[in-house]
């Protein structure tokens, strides 16, 4: 087989372009994920993959599209670099974008068992907050909370910095009202990172936490309020403060820790 050609002025693509914008996204219900490898993942992890649009060049130098296109589900279409461009948002676009269906949970159903779960207390900058799921899957944490005022779980860029983790997290978006109204009930303890905390190497989190991230100009912002406990990364250098995602990083890694103290 040989994948379908496709005008510039094609319908799919159309439709297709209009989720480079957060609006259409939301309406459609819809993300762009681009490049061979995060394709994979997403094929790997069964995200709904509904359309793959190729340059010819791609198509010959990546096994992945041919055997897709041998399958016929998803289904393969042949276009230029130019076109290809005007579904990417980086400078110089690997030849592969696709049309992936969102997969987002009701806020509840990430707090039905014990373990761990992060939030986002509404970040703005996508290559932290997607750095920040990946690295909550590399150390075990498979729920993770988009604050509603921040950047959105399928924003290109938080799809690129997550790269497969995106897919093998259980995502959801809301607001702190919403987070007591769930998290409370349910006995779970959240944790917010702030420097005027508890030093977090001296604490045991409890068997259900909640650790919320803050912005990275604002700190944790309108999610202080739900924050039962602060707790701070101690850093005996002199720079002023750790960027979200590398204090995220630092915070995913102790409560990951087997708790040996009290």
């Amino acid at each position: 087989m040989s994948p379908q050609p496709l005008g510039v002025h094609n319908r799919r693509l159309t439709d297709a372009r209009r989720l480079l914008k957060s609006r259409d996204r939301r309406a459609q219900g819809r993300f762009l994920l681009e490049g061979p490898t995060v394709l994979a993942e997403a094929l790997q992890s069964h995200i709904e993959v509904e359309s793959v649009f190729v340059t010819a060049e791609a198509y010959e130098r990546f096994s992945l599209l041919r055997e897709l296109d041998q399958q016929s589900e998803p289904p393969i279409y042949l276009t230029d670099d130019r076109v290809v461009k005007s579904l990417s948002d980086v400078a110089t676009p690997a030849g592969i974008v696709a049309v992936g269906k969102m997969r987002l949970l009701d806020p509840a159903a990430l707090f039905e068992e014990d373990g761990r779960v992060l939030v986002l207390a509404d970040l703005n900058d996508a290559g932290n907050a997607g750095t920040l799921v990946r690295t909550a899957d590399a150390f075990g944490v498979s729920r993770v909370i988009f604050g509603s005022a921040g950047v959105e779980p399928y924003h290109p860029k938080v799809v690129r910095a997550a790269m497969g983790s995106l897919f093998r997290t259980r995502l959801a978006i809301a607001d702190p009202a919403t987070h007591i109204e769930i998290a409370r009930p349910r006995s779970w303890t959240t944790f917010g990172l702030s420097s005027e905390g508890e030093p977090i190497n001296e604490v045991a989190l409890a068997a259900r936490a909640v650790l919320i991230v803050g912005h990275e100009r604002h700190g944790l912002g309108r999610w202080a309020t739900v924050c039962e406990r602060l707790l701070a990364i101690p850093t005996p250098g002199p720079a002023e403060s750790l960027n979200a995602a590398v204090a995220g990083a630092v915070a995913l890694y102790e409560a990951s820790r087997p708790v040996k103290r009290v």
